[in-house]
């Protein structure tokens, strides 16, 4: 692949950039790899809170701590954020550099805004209830659980907004492109392990906890 290739106008990029290249499809197959190793790292600490979730010592039981109104609307805020990670995706097979740069930008806001709320629900659990994260076996492997998971969206957001000032500059080419696809399904995977942090621990909480 050329420098001049590398560099093409958007109007004349391919409807998959991000595949137009054998470095581009060299990312895109080592990040499945990646996240085969990320699923195996949330899987050992699923199965960790799943053994320790009964063992609350002295602290609030599970359906006595959890909000699930405020954890139902952060699901939904990152389950948009999912969709408009989609939408970037699709107008950066438009070569729509524009739209592409919108929705990755409102993409971020929505993390921002799950962040928030995730930030919130500790402030409350540990002022409000004493909840920290040496209070039990169970709040220890709440906290790894959702707190790993949520330096992952900060990550993710890092990441994205990283991007969004990287395709300004220099525009959407075939380099570029890679890029912001696998940033898309590092996002995805983000948002599939909170739909099982929420199952597993917030909505298993509520039901028999």
């Amino acid at each position: 692949m050329t420098t001049l290739h590398a560099e093409q106008a958007t109007d004349k990029l391919p409807h998959e950039p991000e595949k137009a290249t054998l470095e581009g499809r060299n990312k895109i197959m080592g990040f499945w790899l990646f996240l085969a190793g990320e699923a195996v790292l949330f899987g050992t600490l699923f199965a960790t809170f799943l053994t320790l979730r009964n063992q609350v010592a002295d602290g609030p039981s599970a359906s006595e701590l959890f909000s699930l109104p405020i954890t139902a609307v952060a699901t939904l805020i990152l389950l948009v954020s999912s969709l408009t990670s989609v939408f970037a995706i699709q107008a950066m097979h438009r070569a729509n550099k524009k739209s592409l740069l919108t929705w990755l930008t409102v993409t971020v806001v929505l993390g921002l805004g799950f962040l928030c709320l995730e930030i919130y629900e500790f402030y409350e659990y540990v002022t409000h209830y004493g909840y920290g994260m040496t209070t039990s076996a169970f709040s220890s492997s709440f906290y790894t659980l959702v707190g790993f998971h949520g330096a992952h969206v900060i990550f993710g957001i890092c990441w994205i907004s990283l991007l969004i000032f990287q395709v300004a500059k220099k525009g959407l080419t075939v380099v570029t492109a890679p890029k912001v696809y696998v940033s898309a399904m590092y996002w995805h995977f983000v948002d599939v392990v909170w739909v099982f942090v929420f199952t597993v621990v917030y909505l298993l909480g509520k039901v028999v906890g």
